[in-house]
């Protein structure tokens, strides 16, 4: 029989810290237990208590202030309102790491609300997509996608963890013209289990149609938690 893995104790101390903050013990900016604290609840040393807050700033979760004591960072992203910038690349020029939750990816029906703005036959064949962009852990995006599935035949095969879809259809599919409407929504149920925030929480949304050379690619509904993202435009 093989002997289970015995798990780092800095690491159990790192695992405490992400769940309070995903269950919003520690919500951004509050600060989290000093290390003595931590070393005395999990009963090690302080120098291994250290190591999981260093990994933790490290990592941009936590942030510490000198005489103050170390606090959870306030994730709030941003992107530019006026061109499309890949969402991984955006998270890893903050020096923060980019995941993401693969939550559907299936071919449908279009209904006809979906065929109207992705301009196809009511009732031809779309690809579904639902994706959950993560900045260090924390989701920041919720990414409901059409395309056509005429025009982008390959799209259900891709790996979405390894490449996101605007990257994919943006290397097939250079981007000769967008159309942005952004709109303050109240999320439902679903979107606010997925984004972790309370009910009745506002948030933006960003509808998006994107063309290549006169064809119209895809259109997605893209979800942001108000708290933690903004649009920017600058001419």
């Amino acid at each position: 029989m093989r002997a289970s893995k015995v798990q780092p104790r800095y690491q159990r101390i790192k695992e405490f810290i992400y769940r309070g903050i995903k269950d919003h013990t520690y919500p951004p900016d509050s600060q989290v237990p000093a290390e003595i604290e931590l070393a005395r609840r999990f009963k090690v040393s302080r120098m291994t208590a250290n190591r999981a807050i260093r990994e933790l700033v490290n990592e941009g979760i936590l942030v510490r202030h000198q005489g103050l004591g170390t606090f959870v960072a306030d994730i709030q992203a941003e992107s530019p309102l006026l061109e499309i910038r890949n969402i991984a690349d955006e998270v890893r020029a903050r020096q923060h790491v980019y995941s993401n939750e693969l939550c559907l990816l299936v071919k449908e029906r279009a209904t006809a609300e979906v065929a109207a703005r992705l301009g196809v036959v009511n009732g031809s064949g779309v690809f579904h997509s639902l994706i959950l962009h993560k900045e260090n852990g924390v989701p920041i995006q919720i990414e409901d996608r059409y395309v056509d599935a005429a025009i982008v035949p390959g799209y259900i095969e891709q790996d979405f963890s390894r490449m996101t879809p605007n990257q994919y259809l943006s290397e097939l599919f250079p981007l000769s013209d967008i159309e942005h409407i952004v709109e303050a929504v109240l999320p439902d149920q679903e979107s606010c289990q997925l984004l972790k925030i309370d009910n009745g929480e506002p948030c933006l949304q960003v509808n998006r149609r994107t063309w290549s050379e006169g064809r119209l690619i895809s259109y997605a509904r893209l979800i942001h938690p108000g708290s933690r993202y903004r649009l920017s435009s600058r001419s």
